[in-house]
């Protein structure tokens, strides 16, 4: 990882698996790597028992496995530790590590250790000369700051912000092994409490027809799925709906929920909060219908509709059934 150019990514490892942020964070780091003198990709793997996940980081130019049993599953000093003394040893550029539950409890510390500066909740980064420009989400998602940083920096990105499709890209990378005595952390995880996944991955569909209090109550769900069945999509929802349980949480977009980035979404009687438009104002197609014409929703929509959802909604679900 010699070299003022390189770009660490930090990978995660759930279950026994890469996580789709850790593919998003790799495209993250391809996206800049070449504007950057000695610009290569080195893709950080910790865990002596996950050495055979290297193999799929060929969109890395290197992995650096560091082979320690005590990375086997997350702990924050563990991990902490042996990151800063990689870190310390090659200098990296840039550190990129997913804005998930785990990167933000590592990124922080690390930058800390390490004494560099953080630019957290990401939504791009870009090359200026030499300087990295990172744009990041503040204020919940309603403003986007740039930050240049000049120097060494740690970024966080924010799942959604690229596709994972772009950090699975085919390869061989070089892998170097490293091994030291085992960490001796002082907080073991003894176990995770996973939530449900549900039927659907929301975050994989390139249709969603999304719901919010503007559809009525659970019972005019079957409207929803209606539309989504004709179109081919799924049904996702605000966090109003699933905070009164009309659909699990695995089915919630937004800050609080996932972000999703689909070829067409669809929100019936969502009003557009700020904490649900950054989970889906990235959408390649956004179809709004809602009885408020002054509602949020409308100024990231591409298409608007004003008018009772329930009406508007089951006529397009007829169109569509019509041919």
């Amino acid at each position: 990882m010699a070299g003022s150019g390189s770009i660490a990514v930090v990978t995660e490892v759930l279950e026994g698996q890469l996580t789709e942020q850790t593919f998003e964070a790799l495209a993250a780091a391809r996206s800049v790597a070449h504007a950057l003198p000695g610009g290569e990709v080195v893709a950080v793997l910790g865990g002596a028992a996950n050495a055979g996940l290297a193999v799929q980081l060929g969109a890395a130019d290197r992995v650096l496995h560091l082979a320690d049993p005590a990375l086997d599953r997350y702990s924050p000093d563990a991990y902490e530790a042996a990151l800063r003394a990689a870190f310390a040893e090659r200098a990296p550029r840039l550190i990129v590590v997913p804005n998930t539950t785990v990167g933000m409890d590592l990124a922080a510390g690390l930058a800390a250790l390490l004494g560099l500066p953080l630019a957290a909740y990401c939504v791009g980064l870009a090359a200026d000369g030499d300087a990295v420009i990172a744009t990041c989400q503040i204020y919940g998602g309603k403003i986007l700051a740039e930050v240049a940083l000049a120097g060494p920096g740690v970024v966080s990105i924010i799942p959604g912000s690229y596709p994972a499709a772009d950090g699975r890209t085919e390869g061989t990378p070089q892998i170097e092994t490293v091994t030291r005595a085992p960490a001796a952390p002082r907080l073991r995880l003894v176990d995770y409490s996973v939530a449900e996944s549900g039927d659907v991955d929301i975050t994989k569909q390139a249709i969603l027809v999304s719901v919010g209090r503007g559809i009525g109550g659970p019972e005019n769900l079957e409207v929803a799925e209606a539309l989504a069945s004709a179109l081919g999509g799924v049904v996702s929802a605000s966090r109003p709906v699933t905070d009164a349980g009309w659909l699990p949480k695995t089915r919630q977009v937004g800050k609080s929920g996932v972000t999703v980035k689909p070829k067409l979404y669809i929100a019936l009687g969502i009003s557009g909060a700020p904490e649900h438009l950054q989970g889906m104002k990235d959408s390649e197609l956004i179809v709004a219908i809602n009885s408020d014409p002054g509602a949020p929703i409308f100024n990231v929509a591409h298409y608007g509709i004003v008018g009772d959802v329930l009406e508007v909604a089951p006529a397009l679900t007829e169109k569509l059934a019509a041919g």
